[in-house]
């Protein structure tokens, strides 16, 4: 079976593999139609790395999925075949204290696509377990179901957050997770999202939302523009979505007393937190780790109408351009949020 396999940093091939295919009594085989190229697999592409993980023999890539149902287990009853699907990238064991706990995402022991050394989706056909594949709305595209997996990110910030109706929010950053975690705090009772970005072009879908301001960092003082806002108290909740370790110098100074920061981007190297700061006005420190129990309420947010997805897809590459579509994804376009590539 084809599938686009990363052979080595900055190294990617499309070329015959051979992959799992037996379908368990709890497992669904989809045939895959269009899969979204993530920041973590261009970083693999280019880097060979993340952290701990290391491609240390090929694997293919890919975990932002949607596709359609070809055949189902035994035991599978909430799926049919034919039912058009995306698929939750993460398996945890079901049995780990962490799953017990409903924390799934931090077992350690979860299989995640495209995370060495488990292979991804990028691929004709694959074999998941249907309790991690979701029927898609009549009304929910292909594309916008393939992009569910970063909307969940941000909507677990949110969660994490514990947003009140009527908080004003910061996002820090506006690539694809600081795009969907601007999405989610205002799905999540925001009256106003102040978004920053270094590079302009980044925010350009949120210039004539009535609700979100936007704030080129490289010409602005984001703190200025936050006390402008909030007539000096700060931000009920900042989100880190950026992963630069130079926003920490002033990270707790944007969070208003008893506001709550949210750590979702992942600095390269250990940064600095002033605790006392943190103390002295009791700010609430949360972090993120991909989510749990989100994937439902991003299909319906996104069926409902009340998150729109669809002006972040960027561009659409073809399966048998997918080397292509990497390449285009790591040298980082501004004006891309989120590259695709369907299935031929």
């Amino acid at each position: 079976m084809k599938a686009l396999v990363l052979e080595e940093a900055r190294r990617l091939s499309l070329r015959d593999i051979d992959l799992p295919l037996a379908v368990g009594p709890r497992d669904v085989k989809i045939r895959i139609h269009t899969v979204g190229v993530c920041g973590s697999d261009v970083h693999y592409f280019t880097h060979g790395r993340i952290g701990p993980f290391k491609v240390e023999q090929p694997m293919v890539l890919g975990h932002e999925a949607s596709g359609t149902v070809v055949e189902v287990g035994a035991e599978v009853s909430h799926l049919n075949v034919g039912d058009r699907v995306c698929m939750e990238p993460g398996i945890p064991q079901f049995d780990s204290p962490a799953t017990m706990r409903g924390l799934y995402n931090l077992d350690p022991a979860v299989r995640f696509w495209a995370t060495p050394p488990i292979h991804g989706c990028l691929t004709p056909y694959v074999v998941h377990p249907a309790a991690f594949t979701y029927r898609l709305p009549d009304n929910v595209t292909f594309a916008e179901g393939a992009i569910v997996e970063p909307l969940s990110i941000g909507l677990q910030a949110a969660k994490k957050a514990a947003m009140k109706p009527g908080d004003v929010a910061v996002v820090i950053g506006a690539g694809t997770i600081g795009a969907m975690t601007t999405l989610a705090a205002l799905a999540g009772g925001a009256s106003r999202v102040i978004l920053a970005d270094v590079v302009k072009e980044k925010l350009a879908h949120f210039a004539n939302h009535p609700a979100v301001v936007t704030v080129h960092a490289a010409e602005q003082s984001l703190l200025d523009v936050v006390r402008q806002v909030t007539q000096g108290w700060g931000a009920d909740v900042v989100f880190e979505a950026s992963g630069n370790a130079a926003v920490f110098e002033t990270l707790l100074d944007l969070v208003c007393p008893g506001g709550c920061a949210v750590l979702v981007g992942m600095p390269a190297k250990p940064v600095a937190l002033d605790v006392v700061a943190m103390q002295a006005r009791e700010v609430r420190l949360e972090s993120v780790f991909r989510y749990a129990n989100i994937f439902p309420r991003a299909l319906a947010l996104i069926s409902s109408g009340a998150i729109d997805v669809k002006p972040f897809i960027s561009r659409k590459f073809a399966f048998s351009q997918g080397v292509k579509a990497f390449e285009e994804a790591a040298a980082g376009r501004p004006e891309d949020v989120k590259i695709q590539i369907e299935m031929d």
